[in-house]
């Protein structure tokens, strides 16, 4: 006999389809309470707004006013009540109108305080809170009402960068002294008429996402510009005040001279222009052979080398194995204009008969006429059992245009144009002048900035000097409108070192190489970490001794001794471990 009935799973479906359905039914009556209980809120609190508005209409002219403000009256700016178990918060506000269709405009019009605006906002915080607001306006019966009440109007405009007014934003009326809020506005045209009584006030202006702009007192600067306004008795005072969207500056700090060169670690032909009896062979350079061994002698010459951008050449370098009875020598030969010459020992010492160790100085040379150069390298064997071998060349110089090297931790100053006036000496004083340091990779981004043109420097008292700036020329000006603004900030100080760390095998740069230099009798020590293109610049320095310490993982580590005067600059070879 086959017993029916229902499995665990088809409970547990039609437990879920159950679900799906009640929670629907529950979310739609859900839905419609709170459609009742905000509409029903929504009469109370309209009815609670006319009640009060009412009430105002029934008052004298005199009495309508807030207790403590301006104009003066018998209304409270905030109350409370409870009806249908909600409490509702009342917000009453009152100000002057100054409307010129009374044939009579201000400064003619001797009580511009035409009539008064009242407006009366009723909110409430239930879990479907809500607000009404309604305005009347309440005209006074003769013009003696008109003209009963002391004080003025101060009336603000609020206009962006090119001159529009700007929609929202908030305008904050204050004590001086106590900085307490006396009236506020976010009126949507940017521009708002307070009635205020006989005093001096501090006004603010803001909006989100754009700068702000305020007013000043003497007890903040000698001669404020713009200055506290002084609202007098039956006067209009006019204010304009500016503010935008706000933008940033990303600041990059760089040297303004870099190291670049030529190398050739010997793994093909390609930076070769010509040779004769030698032969590139997995890296190296050897002397070709013949039946009877090695050849005598051979010799190679490279690619030309003309740098764009260059300052002053550096040093010639290489690699090489001299085996008992074999020799290797370099020699250097530059572009006359009409053929390749040997650069004569006048000029560079040595070069004639040829240089058997590395490095050589080449900071000598004139780069008017030693533009264009050529390594030439003689190897040469007296045992046809063995060569000597030559495993990589390099020629470097210093470049006005590298490739950036960034100074990390660099001090400037950033100031706008913008004034709030002048001090006791009559000189500006800045509404933007700050001091700011970049961060350990040579850049910082400074956001919210106000629209202006904007100066760079640097305190030459701290080691460096501001020699170039890209855009130039200054000031540089920073547009509003969330506009992001690249400066690049070329320095330089009298003496400096630049480090530069390489696979001695490969030649290519080592990055993240950790460098440490250090001088215990000038009181220095720094260590920082090489770049993509395996350079570390240390800046500003004194002139003196230093030790150099450089290492990186899976390569062996090195120490040199360095002397400092001037710009300096040091090429590491690590070898890397098996």
């Amino acid at each position: 006999m086959t017993k029916k009935g229902f499995t665990l799973i088809d409970v547990l479906i039609g437990v879920f389809l159950a679900l799906i359905i009640f929670l629907g039914i529950f979310g739609a009556f859900r839905l419609g309470l709170k459609v009742v209980n905000k509409s029903r809120n929504e009469i109370t609190a309209t009815s609670i707004a006319n009640y009060k508005i009412e009430m105002v209409r029934n008052l004298s002219y005199e009495d309508i006013g807030i207790k403590g403000g301006f104009p003066e009256g018998i209304l409270d700016p905030s109350t409370t009540t409870v009806a249908n178990n909600t409490e509702y918060t009342i917000e009453t506000t009152v100000n002057y109108v100054i409307d010129p269709t009374d044939g009579i405009a201000n400064p003619e019009d001797s009580c511009p305080n035409d009539y008064k605006k009242i407006e009366v906002k009723v909110s409430w915080q239930d879990p479907f809170g809500g607000e009404v607001a309604l305005v009347t306006n309440v005209a006074p019966e003769t013009l003696s009402e008109e003209c009963s009440e002391s004080g003025g109007i101060l009336s603000i405009s609020v206009f962006d960068a090119y001159g529009l007014m700007v929609p929202f934003p908030l305008i904050e009326i204050k004590d001086p002294v106590t900085d307490q809020i006396i009236k506020s506005a976010a009126p949507d045209d940017g521009q708002y008429y307070f009635s205020l009584a006989t005093s001096t006030y501090k006004v603010f202006v803001s909006k989100s996402g754009c700068s702000s702009q305020r007013t000043y007192g003497t007890d903040e600067v000698t001669t404020p510009q713009p200055n506290h306004p002084l609202v007098t008795e039956g006067d209009l005072i006019e204010l304009s005040l500016s503010i935008d969207e706000t933008s940033s500056f990303s600041i990059d700090t760089l040297s303004s001279w870099g190291l670049e060169s030529f190398s050739d670690p010997f793994s093909n032909y390609s930076n070769i222009s010509d040779y004769s009896d030698i032969v590139v062979s997995e890296g190296e350079v050897v002397l070709d052979q013949d039946i009877g061994g090695y050849l005598s002698s051979g010799y190679l010459l490279s690619v030309g080398v003309n740098p764009a951008s260059l300052i002053q050449w550096d040093e010639l370098s290489w690699s090489d194995a001299n085996p008992q009875n074999t020799n290797i020598f370099c020699q250097l030969y530059y572009f006359s204009g009409t053929q390749w010459e040997i650069i004569p020992g006048g000029d560079l010492l040595g070069n004639s008969s040829g240089f058997n160790s590395s490095p050589v100085d080449l900071s000598g040379l004139d780069i008017a006429t030693y533009n264009n150069l050529k390594i030439k390298g003689v190897l040469s064997s007296n045992d046809p059992a063995t060569s000597s071998s030559l495993k990589d060349w390099q020629l470097s110089w210093k470049s006005s245009s590298p490739i950036p090297i960034p100074i990390p931790s660099v001090t400037f100053y950033l100031k706008g144009s913008k004034t709030i006036g002048t001090d006791s000496g009559g000189d500006p004083v800045y509404k933007y002048y700050q001091e700011h340091v970049s961060d350990g990779s040579g850049y910082i981004n400074i956001s919210d900035m106000e629209w202006d043109l904007y100066n760079f420097s640097v305190d030459p008292a701290n080691g460096l000097d501001l020699v170039e700036i890209d855009p130039s020329p200054q000031p540089i000006n920073l547009l509003p409108d969330g506009v992001d603004q690249s400066v690049s900030l070329y320095l330089e100080s009298d003496n400096s070192l630049l480090v530069t760390v390489k696979n001695d095998n490969s030649l290519e740069p080592i990055f993240a190489a950790e460098a440490r230099l250090y001088s215990s009798g000038l009181g220095y020590d720094r260590t920082q970490y090489s770049d993509g293109n395996g350079q570390i610049y240390f800046i500003p320095l004194d002139a003196g001794n230093y030790d150099l310490e450089v290492s990186a993982p899976s390569y062996s580590s090195t120490s040199a001794s360095v002397s400092i005067l001037g710009d300096e600059a040091e090429t590491i070879l690590l070898q890397q471990l098996e």
